[in-house]
């Protein structure tokens, strides 16, 4: 008797938090997977100024910002390369691309900011010495993927429109941690420009991410945020980013692509870096990722122990009716954002966010490093 009373427990926890990840696909994520932009009768065009910060990166300014130089765009634009305190080689292959487009401008710090840690102060000084009123970011390790991601993500500007949240993603090579690595990227995409699309945007990437001089001098920059060396990106857009000023471009053509890192040390450090930052989130995105983080971690083991302990067509039916759904709302996400290689891949990639949570749980509370690069 005690045995059927706590296999119906059992049963009945399973479905609940099957029910709160058919939430979470259905409510927030089909946006992402069915997101079809609004009809244009207009294109907006405006100057704009596109801003890198790079400290000791010469290789990836030599491979990565002729991409970004060669971006087909009618309007006005500007390439601002913030060098910040380099040692390499980076001042002179900046000269050399200097010479051949124009439109490249050099930002030079040769001093070090005494209180303020992290990405903000170079980038602050390349908001500030920025002409025009739209700003591009991305960083010395990326490249667009076509030569219309400034064309793109301009197209997402309308009238209000402040802040526009991009996807940067990493370049597909072979191997299991290439798989993870994207995987692990593409879904805290499917977060951030799902909430977005949902009226309740949280995050940008700054490695394609567009907002408006305008609304960075408003809120003294990044005054409210200094104190945390990361940050320069989410926490700003957390603080700054309403229901009625963002928008996302959602674009094969408008992603940019990173190397990814090629040994499980090095990608355990960035992303330990990275989760630094989320407890200082408001209280609202806070509630709604950790419900989310909650459900997605008990799922498989609910799974495994009700298989085993309670009547296995329930349990069959429940967890197919999720997994069905979760591969119709990935297949189509991933299509919109091109990763569709990891869908077949979806179901075990999915099972590894349990060992991920676990890895990066404590970086929670952890203190952010205070080297951005």
């Amino acid at each position: 008797m005690l045995m059927a009373n706590w296999s119906s427990i059992l049963l009945i926890v399973f479905g609940c938090v099957a029910c709160i990840q058919l939430f979470y696909y259905g409510w927030f994520f089909s946006r992402v997977a069915f997101y079809r932009p609004s009809p244009r009768t207009r294109h907006f065009q405006h100057p704009v100024s596109v801003i890198i910060c790079a400290r000791d990166e010469d290789e990836n300014l030599a491979r990565n910002l002729p991409g970004v130089l060669v971006q087909h765009y009618p309007s006005t634009k500007e390439v601002i390369v913030v060098n910040d305190n380099s040692t390499d080689d980076s001042k002179y292959i900046l000269q050399e691309l200097k010479k051949t487009f124009k439109h490249l401008q050099v930002v030079e710090l040769q001093q070090e900011a005494k209180l303020i840690s992290g990405k903000k102060y170079p980038l602050s000084i390349g908001i500030r010495e920025a002409k025009h009123e739209i700003l591009l970011l991305t960083d010395s390790d990326c490249v667009p993927a076509s030569e219309h991601w400034m064309q793109k993500m301009q197209d997402a500007y309308a009238e209000g429109t402040e802040i526009v949240l991009g996807y940067g993603a990493y370049h597909k090579t072979k191997g299991l941690l290439n798989k993870l690595i994207r995987f692990e990227t593409f879904h805290t995409a499917l977060q951030y420009l799902s909430y977005a699309l949902a009226g309740i945007p949280y995050m940008g990437v700054g490695r394609n991410l567009s907002y408006r001089k305008d609304l960075f001098l408003r809120n003294k920059g990044f005054s409210s945020i200094n104190h945390i060396p990361s940050g320069d990106d989410d926490l700003f857009i957390n603080r700054v980013a309403t229901r009625y000023n963002t928008a996302v471009m959602i674009d094969a053509e408008a992603i940019t692509r990173s190397i990814p890192k090629t040994t499980w040390t090095g990608w355990l450090k960035q992303k330990s870096r990275h989760y630094t930052t989320a407890k200082y989130y408001k209280p609202l995105h806070t509630f709604l990722l950790g419900l989310y983080f909650i459900s997605q971690f008990a799922f498989y083991p609910l799974l495994v122990a009700a298989l085993l302990l309670c009547p296995w067509p329930y349990v069959v039916a429940i967890a197919g009716v999720k997994l069905l759904w979760q591969a119709i709302v990935l297949y189509k996400a991933m299509s919109k954002l091109d990763e569709k290689d990891l869908w077949p891949w979806f179901i075990v990639l999915d099972m590894w966010m349990f060992f991920y949570y676990l890895l990066f749980f404590p970086a929670l509370w952890r203190r952010p490093a205070k080297s951005w690069n």
